[in-house]
């Protein structure tokens, strides 16, 4: 006994020491105290089987064998899902025996009469299967649990085999220290017996146990208070609330999704900082101390012209990414810049590309000066000491230059005398001639079309000498830009 004592001081000792744990952290239990034997259970007094077996379970002055002092010992080990393991041994002196005789005039109501059988022995070694409810009630103090198990008991003289169903309530002060209740009904598998001298031999019986019990062995290679099962980062010191992982900036993000682990950041950075406060993260800005914007990777863009300062030639005017973010120069201020206006000195709008819009007053010169372009007789060939065509053509060349992106046909025609076939041919060399003309005074040929009608398209009656004259002319029509492609 002395021997049992000093042990389990030492197991105290050494339990004093658990950090505190969960079964799953955890394993491994110790528990220790006190134990109480109850024989009433197999007096078989009582009107029926719980009558009989089950009846006077608190009489503890009368019926049940107490030693007082540390009497029982047990170690455990968690096997997951609320199931553990254990082995408990127990020593007792059994100085109160009850048993069936009426006979007897120091029986009670029952007829049950305690007597002392000698201050026998007991001894007592049992394996249990525990399930506890505590997961399952969520509760971190109050841990009840039901068990099954069997064992060996050695009564005074006699040894047998027991069946222990049992019940067990638990109050833990702390994640490992607790407060254990617990009974087992040992069901003895050789009968309830007594030799011919009525010395108890066998006996079926309750065992009452209180004591105190440790759990330990988890392990936390970190040393962080987390255990390794726990900890998701079980080889580096961390915090309970990121579950046993560092967060080194303290800023609330664990460094494992950390961007910037080192750097006290924003939770909407991914932990990064970001000094100029514009949402981008430092490391990400090619701008980190000035405010910008995404697109440009953190960099401003004053003029808001889409090319930022760093690159912008002029970042205080809105201009084209082309042109360095410079506006480009329109020297006629007519809204084409000068790079697309084809008539950069001149004042024209947009849709004429910076050019002038041909006028009807312009046209209607152009229809006088090439009527007045006379030819020789039957010939394409301008005619003779003529020295008003010459100025007509130079006329209408003074024209047409104003309208450098104009295109213009030059339309030639003839009466009805000859065939039709050398009035076309006619026609076409005499429009040939005038846009020849016209292109050896500077006119852009890209500017002009030649076209001959022959006699198909009069303006007065062929039946008359004047009516002839006036169907052989030439005509100058607009027909659009060179830019609405070929006509």
């Amino acid at each position: 006994m002395k021997h049992l004592n000093k042990l389990l001081v030492a197991v105290m000792m050494v339990m004093g020491l658990s950090s505190h744990a969960q079964d799953s952290n955890n394993p491994w239990a110790i528990s220790f105290g006190v134990n109480a034997v109850d024989t009433r259970t197999s007096s078989g007094a009582g009107s029926g089987f719980f009558d009989q077996h089950f009846s006077q379970p608190f009489a503890v002055k009368d019926n049940w064998n107490i030693l007082p002092s540390l009497s029982y010992i047990g170690v455990s080990r968690y096997v997951g899902s609320g199931f553990s393991v254990g082995l408990q041994g127990s020593v007792n002196k059994i100085d109160k025996y009850v048993t069936f005789d009426p006979s007897n005039p120091a029986h009670d109501n029952r007829g049950n009469v305690v007597s002392n059988p000698g201050d026998l022995m007991y001894y007592g070694i049992d394996a249990t299967i525990k399930y506890s409810f505590q997961e399952l009630i969520k509760s971190k103090v109050i841990d009840p649990s039901l068990s099954v198990g069997g064992g060996y008991t050695f009564f005074g003289d006699s040894s047998y085999g027991t069946v222990n169903p049992g019940a067990g309530l638990t109050f833990w002060f702390t994640d490992a220290i607790g407060l254990e209740l617990a009974t087992r009904y040992k069901w003895s598998v050789s009968g309830d017996r007594q030799d011919a001298s009525g010395t108890p031999d066998a006996p079926s019986h309750f065992q009452h146990t209180a004591g105190l019990v440790f759990k330990f062995g988890g392990k936390d290679t970190d040393g962080d208070g987390i255990y390794d099962k726990d900890d998701a980062c079980p080889d580096v010191a961390g915090l309970k609330q990121f579950n046993g992982c560092p967060d080194t900036d303290g800023d609330g993000i664990v460094d494992a999704s950390d961007a910037c682990p080192t750097e006290f950041g924003l939770a909407a950075l991914n932990g990064c900082p970001d000094r100029d406060g514009d949402g981008i993260a430092d490391k990400d800005d090619a701008c980190p101390d000035t405010p910008g914007l995404k697109q440009f990777n953190g960099c401003p863009d004053t003029d808001g012209d889409g090319v930022p300062d760093k690159d912008d030639k002029c970042p205080t005017v809105a201009g084209p990414k082309e042109n360095g973010g410079c506006p480009f120069l329109d020297a006629d201020k007519d809204g084409v810049a000068d790079k697309d206006d084809d008539c950069p000195t001149v004042y024209g709008p947009a849709s004429n590309r910076g050019c002038p819009e041909v006028t009807t007053e312009a046209l209607e010169d152009l229809k006088v000066q090439a009527r007045a372009v006379y030819f020789n007789s039957g010939k394409a060939t301008f005619k003779t000491g003529d020295k008003e065509t010459p100025a007509r053509l130079d006329a209408i060349k003074e024209i047409l230059k104003n309208y450098p992106n104009a295109k213009f046909s030059i339309e030639g025609h003839t009466d009805s005398t000859g065939s039709a076939k050398i009035n076309d041919k006619l026609s076409q060399d005499r429009a040939n001639a005038v846009m020849n003309a016209l292109i050896e005074r500077g006119v852009n040929p890209e500017n002009l079309v030649a076209k001959g009608f022959g006699s198909s398209q009069p303006v007065a009656s062929n039946k008359t000498a004047a009516g002839k004259a006036q169907n052989r002319r030439t005509e100058i029509r607009h027909i659009g830009s060179k830019y609405q492609g070929k006509i």
